[in-house]
C-alpha cells in the first residue's frame, strides 16, 4: 500500500462516504480514532503519513461505513452527556436528544441526596451512568430484557467508576423491583411504530427490540406508566423519552399524575414527559 499523508487519506475518506452530508465528519472521526488522536492534533500535522497497518484499518473502517454501518459501532464507542460509552450492536446507540432526560431529572432533584433512581431498558447504561456520575450519593438501578445489553452497561458503569452505585439487572421493563420503590424512574424505551420509515444505518443495524414498540409505537408506555405509578414513592418522579407526535397519546395516559409536562428538544419537538406521583 502506498504511503500517504493524513490530508490525502481524510479527503479520500470523504468523498468515499459521498454525498451523505456526514461524509466529512464521518470519515474525520474514524481517522482519529485509528491515530488515537484528538482533532487539534489532526488539524496541525495534515502532512503526517500514516503506517501501512492504520492505513489499512482506516480504509477497511471506511468500507464498512459506506455500507451504512454506524460510525459509532465501527469505532465502538459513543459520547453522551460528556462521557466516553462503550457500545456494540447488542445496544441502542445513545443519541444527543436523550441528554434532554438526564437534565430534566437533574433539574427536579438535589444533587446531594440519597436518591433511589431506576433506569428502565437501559442499553448501554448511558443514562444510568451518567445520572450516577452526576449525582454522587444516587444509587441506580439499570433494567434491561437483554442480557448482551447488560454486559455493555456493566462495562461503562465500571468504567465510570461508578459500578458500586449503578445496580444492573435483567427485568421485562419493572418486574425484577415490583417490591421495591424509588424517588425517580427514567426510560428511554422502544417508541417506533412498526410502520415506520428508519434510515438504513438504524433500521439495517441497531437492535430492533429497543427500536419498535409495535403498531402504534406507544404499546411500551402503555405498559410503564401503570408499572412506575406502583414502584414511585409518592411525589417521585416519572421521565419518559417520547418519539414525534406522541405527545396527546402520553398526556391521556398520564392524566392521573400531577404536573404532567413535556420538554422540547433543540428542534421544538416534545422529546420527554415528565409527571409526578401524587403525594
Amino acid at each position: 500500500m502506498p504511503v500517504v499523508t493524513l490530508k490525502q487519506i481524510l479527503e479520500s475518506g470523504a468523498a468515499k462516504l459521498a454525498p451523505s452530508n456526514t461524509a466529512r465528519r464521518d470519515a474525520e472521526l474514524t481517522l482519529l480514532r485509528v491515530l488515537g488522536r484528538d482533532r487539534a492534533w489532526l488539524l496541525t500535522h495534515p502532512e503526517r503519513e500514516l503506517t501501512p497497518d492504520q492505513a489499512q484499518q482506516y480504509q477497511s473502517w471506511i468500507e464498512r461505513r459506506a455500507q451504512h454501518e454506524p460510525v459509532q459501532y465501527i469505532v465502538g464507542e459513543q459520547e453522551f452527556f460528556g462521557l466516553a460509552m462503550r457500545v456494540t450492536p447488542a445496544v441502542l446507540i445513545p443519541r444527543p436528544e436523550t441528554e434532554h432526560l438526564v437534565e430534566a431529572l437533574l433539574a427536579r432533584v438535589p444533587r446531594d441526596a440519597p436518591l433511589r433512581i431506576c433506569d428502565v431498558g437501559t442499553g448501554s447504561g448511558a443514562i444510568a451512568v451518567a445520572l450516577a456520575h452526576t449525582l454522587p450519593s444516587a444509587q441506580v438501578t439499570a433494567l434491561d430484557c437483554s442480557a448482551a445489553a447488560l454486559e455493555i452497561a456493566r462495562v461503562n458503569a465500571q468504567f465510570h467508576q461508578v459500578a458500586d452505585r449503578v445496580r444492573i439487572l435483567e427485568s421485562d421493563l419493572l418486574s425484577a423491583v415490583r417490591s421495591e420503590r424509588f424517588d425517580a424512574i427514567v426510560s428511554n424505551p422502544p417508541y417506533v411504530a412498526d410502520s415506520e420509515f428508519l434510515e438504513p444505518q438504524v433500521r439495517e443495524y441497531e437492535p430492533q427490540g429497543a427500536l419498535y414498540a409495535g403498531p402504534t409505537g406507544i404499546e411500551v408506555y402503555r405498559r410503564l406508566i401503570p408499572e412506575a405509578l406502583e414502584a414511585l414513592d409518592p411525589g417521585g418522579w416519572l421521565l419518559l423519552e417520547m418519539g414525534h407526535g406522541q405527545r396527546d397519546a402520553l398526556a391521556g395516559l398520564l392524566a392521573s399524575w400531577d404536573n404532567a409536562e413535556f420538554v422540547d428538544d433543540l428542534q421544538g419537538i416534545p422529546r420527554v414527559a415528565i409527571a409526578r406521583r401524587r403525594a
